[in-house]
């Protein structure tokens, strides 16, 4: 099916301006293929998406297909699809790697064939480690709560990065506002984006605005509600966004699937969604959902009704000992949640 799609010129996607100066576009190509799927087809979708138009793609070192993503950029870039200058690749650093985030960092461009990084992202606020997979009920008896002096460790290790020219920018992600407020006034180079999850369902309307106010560009994971996330992170409750009535009715409207909604409507209100899906004309969609066929003023107004505080990722592997629960991962009170 794919080669009877249209790719999309690049230029036609927006952009927003980082810190630095430098430019994102838009809508970025996840890569966190889940249980679903192998790092082959998520590598071969990342060149296709390249292909298609796509000239920002979002990587991890823990989705362990940073090889597979490498070999599949460089081969888009060698087919003259790109060059490196035109893509915006962001990786981030594990849980585990916290101490030594400089050498994670190095693993990370060889494995992706890469000199430097556009953007490396402290993946977690704590350094709780879990094994990939593991069941939602696992827990790691050496976990611990958010410490500052620790995640500051870890930060100046990042900005070490940017001033030896491995990395452009530097963000953070599943931050808080508390965590926020410890961390910014400490912090020589300021984080260029905040990556956190942002879906019509869970806006967090709060933490966007400290982002933006602050200079901090968010970006949403799960934009469409992660309709195929590991079983482990799905628990009764959970809102389904793109069964939502408001959400419907717009695409009706304009024609399209529900998804592409959630899409627009995270591109409109600031974020940059970053989207997965190994189908061509599912990423392909995305990506033209960015310019084409806008919802309008009223119908953003409208969504806004949609949030009802349904978070997804709740991070529940990552509690210490005497918590609570997975509420205590998000200092929901507005102070950090300690032992």
């Amino acid at each position: 099916m794919s080669q009877e799609l249209k790719a999309i010129n690049p230029n036609m996607v927006p952009k927003k301006k980082l810190r630095s100066g430098d430019e994102i576009p838009v809508v970025g190509l996840g890569t966190f293929g889940s249980d679903r799927y192998t790092h082959e087809e998520v590598a071969e979708a990342v060149k296709e998406a390249i292909r298609f138009g796509y000239r920002h793609i979002d990587c991890a070192a823990v989705y362990m297909n940073e090889k597979h993503i490498g070999k599949a950029i460089k081969e888009a870039i060698a087919e003259g699809y790109c060059t490196r200058e035109e893509l915006f690749i962001t990786s981030k650093v594990w849980n585990n790697r916290h101490c030594e985030t400089i050498e994670a960092c190095q693993e990370s461009l060889d494995d992706l064939q890469l000199d430097y990084l556009d953007l490396y992202l402290v993946h977690w606020p704590f350094s709780n480690y879990h094994a990939p997979g593991c069941d939602g009920e696992a827990r790691n008896p050496d976990s611990k709560p958010f410490c500052v002096e620790a995640f500051m460790d870890t930060w100046r290790q990042m900005e070490a990065l940017v001033e030896s020219g491995k990395v452009r920018n530097i963000g953070t992600s599943n931050m808080t506002i508390a965590k926020f407020n410890a961390i910014l006034p400490l912090m020589n180079i300021l984080p260029a984006v905040n990556e956190m999850e942002l879906h019509p369902c869970f806006q967090q309307p709060e933490l966007f605005d400290y982002c933006v106010s602050n200079n901090i560009q968010p970006v949403g994971f799960c934009p469409i509600g992660s309709p195929r996330r590991p079983d482990r992170d799905k628990a009764e409750g959970d809102a389904v966004d793109i069964e939502h009535p408001v959400i419907q009715k717009i695409a009706r409207r304009i024609g399209v699937h529900p998804a592409i909604i959630c899409i627009k409507w995270a591109v409109q209100r600031g974020q940059i969604p970053i989207p997965f899906s190994v189908r061509s004309y599912q990423y392909l969609s995305n990506l033209e959902s960015s310019f084409k066929n806008p919802i309008t003023s009223e119908e953003m107004d409208e969504l806004k009704t949609v949030d009802c505080n349904s978070r997804l990722i709740k991070g529940q592997v990552f509690l210490w000992e005497g918590t609570n629960g997975w509420e205590d991962l998000w200092d929901l009170d507005g102070n950090i949640t300690t032992l």
